[in-house]
């Protein structure tokens, strides 16, 4: 998998910031219907990410009224998300029409990771309330010293990490949603982690397999949406 920083839509840099008023809103109300949007990496095939099989089963067995969506794009070595970016703004948007109280968790795997931190500030209004969590793993886009970074125990070896298409002109996730994220990744993954690691490897490839991180990822995201966390 080769990642080029072109590929990535260039933003301006955002640091940390604490909770707003819309994040503490999202975390007092519990949700009774809710869409997981699921962006897989390269070469997986159109579908569900092999990264969240094992935590959306075990989400949707704990919280009800929820349905999964896998993000329509190409997921190809071009490394161009922006299908993908464009497929998860659209599936809120048009949802949010005729279903308003609909909510929403992203989640993003490698390639997938970088069309959904591209899509974040591309969710504005009702869309970005909406969206209560956000669980990224191989996370390309994975920037140094932002409180959500996480490795796969849900420690702190790679909080202060850049990953591969990271630079300082391209996209991160915003300030804003950082209460609501947990981008985790793994140490020594080439891709999220280029200061242990180089491009695909073990590492990178761990995340399906790991039970720490689908467990992590299911209780993240099952307080996300009882609004308890």
């Amino acid at each position: 998998m080769h990642f080029t920083n072109s590929i990535i839509a260039g933003a301006s840099l955002l640091g940390l910031a604490t909770a707003s008023p819309v994040d503490l809103e999202g975390r007092q109300s519990a949700c009774s219907s809710y869409t997981i949007i699921n962006t897989r990496g390269t070469g997986e095939p159109q579908g569900q990410s092999s990264g969240f099989t094992t935590m959306n089963s075990n989400i949707r067995s704990q919280v009800s009224g929820g349905k999964t969506y896998n993000t329509v794009y190409a997921a190809d070595y071009s490394q161009n998300s922006a299908a993908g970016t464009a497929d998860i703004v659209n599936k809120i948007t048009t949802t949010l029409r005729t279903s308003p109280n609909e909510c929403f968790i992203l989640e993003g795997y490698s390639q997938g990771a970088a069309a959904t931190v591209n899509a974040l500030p591309k969710l504005t209004g009702t869309a970005n309330t909406a969206v209560k969590g956000v669980f990224l793993i191989g996370d390309p886009l994975h920037k140094s010293g932002l409180t959500c970074n996480v490795d796969s125990n849900g420690g702190t070896t790679t909080r202060n990490v850049n990953g591969i298409s990271y630079n300082a002109y391209s996209n991160s996730i915003p300030s804003g949603w950082v209460s609501r994220t947990l981008d985790v990744c793994a140490y020594g993954d080439g891709v999220c982690d280029t200061t242990h690691g180089q491009g695909i490897n073990a590492a990178h490839l761990s995340y399906p397999r790991d039970a720490s991180v689908q467990n992590l990822g299911t209780q993240f995201v099952v307080g996300k949406l009882r609004g308890t966390s």
